[in-house]
């Protein structure tokens, strides 16, 4: 059986408090060996740290875009701090997650590309890569990473060929999770496919995005159907769905997405073997 990183998994998220440790077991017996659980707000800092160091994971810190408009100009500044006072921890392993999101409506773009562009910064100054989310706003994203050159992961990607191409040659590996075990994701399935090999890393960004067998339409939830619960143990049965798109063996894109992983995250490899 192949090891699998989850690079992007929400422990912390509220959905798993019943039975959080039980989600991270199961995970580890389904063969998903790591995962990087990544911050969203100043508020759960030190709850993604605690998690990580709790079952050898590793963890980012950083303001999601959807959490942008009720931070504070002061919390860039204890970014900062928690980055440098935490720099000699090997389990903090990136920025994150950070981006912009002009799918939800009612947000500030202009607030959300300003904590963008300072958590680049960050990034840079701290010498670590990033965690982006990328929601119809990869041109936008892209235009400050060529001005702050910093590398990393655009986390569920989800914009055109082209736009994968210019993350790859700015040093980007592209994650991919639930959306592309659904026949109807016919652009994500088309880049599952076609993009190097060396490119791609997975995730489940659990509970969020739950592959095709757990996800209840808007009538069955209406109907009374509970929307499955995304979990890390789900991501070798979709890496499973990966690798036969892409004609491989679940083995062979575990061990590539490992170390595509590893090289996208480099304080991955004092963690994990090579």
């Amino acid at each position: 059986m192949g090891l699998w990183i989850d690079t992007h998994c929400h422990l912390d998220a509220p959905e798993f408090a019943p039975d959080r440790d039980a989600v991270r077991q199961r995970a580890a017996a389904a063969g998903v060996a790591h995962c990087v659980v990544p911050a969203v707000a100043v508020s759960n800092f030190d709850a993604v740290r605690a998690l990580a160091h709790a079952h050898g994971d590793s963890y980012a810190l950083g303001i999601h875009p959807l959490c942008t408009g009720g931070a504070r100009e002061e919390d860039l500044a204890l970014l900062d701090r928690a980055l440098a006072d935490h720099r000699d921890d090997p389990r903090l392993v990136a920025v994150g997650e950070i981006g912009l999101d002009y799918f939800v409506p009612g947000l500030d773009a202009a607030r959300q590309e300003h904590f963008y562009a300072a958590q680049l910064a960050l990034a840079q100054r701290h010498r670590l890569p990033v965690l982006l989310h990328v929601r119809r706003s990869a041109d936008q994203l892209l235009k400050h990473l060529r001005r702050i050159p910093v590398a990393g992961i655009a986390h569920a990607f989800n914009g055109s060929a082209q736009q994968a191409a210019e993350f790859v040659r700015l040093g980007f590996k592209l994650g991919f999770g639930g959306t592309v075990t659904f026949d109807r994701a016919l652009q994500i399935r088309r880049l599952a496919r076609a993009l190097p090999l060396e490119a791609i890393v997975m995730e489940t960004d659990a509970p969020d995005i739950p592959p095709h067998w757990l996800y209840q339409t808007a009538q069955q939830r209406a109907a009374g159907a509970a929307q499955g619960r995304n979990e890390p143990g789900e991501l070798p049965a979709i890496g499973a769905v990966l690798a036969e798109l892409r004609g491989l063996t679940a083995e062979d894109l575990a061990q590539a997405t490992w170390r595509n992983a590893r090289a996208a995250l480099p304080r991955l490899a004092a963690l994990l073997p090579g």
